[in-house]
């Protein structure tokens, strides 16, 4: 090699080096964001970016009926699930998948995607056999604008929550459901099974109390809990609530004003006056039945 080409060589290296060193980092347009949201034992998380309106038609516009959308911009929206779901009776098993819509006037195909590795939508490279299931949703006008496109959670309780796609005037939602029941149900007679604490009988029966389910195990979780130690303000509030629950309205005001006995010399003010409105309710109960 001459040294002219040898020269002209070094000086593209160089070229190439100084433009690469000049690149300017710049605010994205849509911005990256990130959303978890637990429901009850488990975790769902979804990472996509926020493109904004700017006073354009965004549904049968920006974003064509009919065609496949990245549910964002930029990279493809991937949601993660730490534990196996179930969606509108499809399951989701433990993972991370590409979320896509193909958005219509009057309803959505929403896709949950295996292959994780499109830019964006894939286009030609979308395969629709690596797709573990599809759904079909109906998609709400909202009474307010909505500028930059959002993803959230809502109406979420122990066992399920509905999975938001909200961006100008359209929402979708997308119910989730959680066997958090089960788990529980396993956990409880893990932790019962190995050095429980009184701790442990209370969270136990507290957490059949907010189910509003089995409250005979529950009270007895309950005494247990006492037994051992748990002579506590919140341990007798739930107590009260369970009895209250399986009709022993006397029993329930005996343990809300115990619970209230504590509360009151703690300060602490929330449990003095939930435990003052329950014994008068309850107490009214057991007047009119007579006792």
């Amino acid at each position: 090699m001459s040294p002219i080409v040898k020269q002209a060589l070094f000086f593209l290296i160089l070229l190439d080096a100084l433009i690469v060193c000049s690149q300017i980092t710049h605010p994205k347009a849509s911005p990256f964001s990130r959303v978890e949201q637990e429901i009850g034992l488990s975790k769902i998380s979804v990472a996509y970016s926020r493109p904004a309106a700017r006073g354009r038609t965004i549904f049968g516009g920006l974003v064509p009926y009919g065609r496949i959308w990245r549910v964002g911009a930029n990279e493809s929206t991937k949601i993660t699930v730490d534990t196996d779901m179930t969606v509108l009776g499809h399951n989701l098993p433990k993972g991370t998948y590409a979320l896509y819509a193909f958005p219509e006037k009057e309803e959505w195909q929403i896709t949950f995607h295996t292959n994780t590795q499109h830019w964006g939508d894939g286009r030609k490279n979308y395969d629709s056999n690596e797709d573990l299931f599809r759904i079909k949703v109906a998609p709400k006008s909202i009474p307010y604008h909505q500028e930059n496109f959002l993803v959230n959670f809502d109406f979420i309780t122990h066992n399920a929550a509905n999975l938001n796609l909200i961006w100008a005037d359209t929402m979708v939602s997308i119910p989730i459901l959680v066997d958090t029941h089960g788990q529980m149900q396993l956990e409880i007679a893990k932790q019962l099974n190995e050095n429980p604490t009184a701790q442990t009988y209370y969270e136990a029966a507290r957490y059949l109390q907010e189910q509003g389910t089995d409250f005979k195990t529950a009270l007895g979780y309950l005494n247990k809990a006492l037994e051992l130690g748990g002579d506590t303000y919140y341990f007798h509030r739930v107590k009260s609530l369970i009895e209250a629950e399986l009709g022993d309205y006397k029993a329930a005001i005996t343990s809300a004003k115990e619970s209230l006995r504590i509360a009151t010399k703690l300060e602490k003010d929330e449990f003095v006056r939930m435990n003052t409105i329950n014994i008068k309710k309850w107490g009214a109960l057991v007047t009119g039945k007579g006792n």
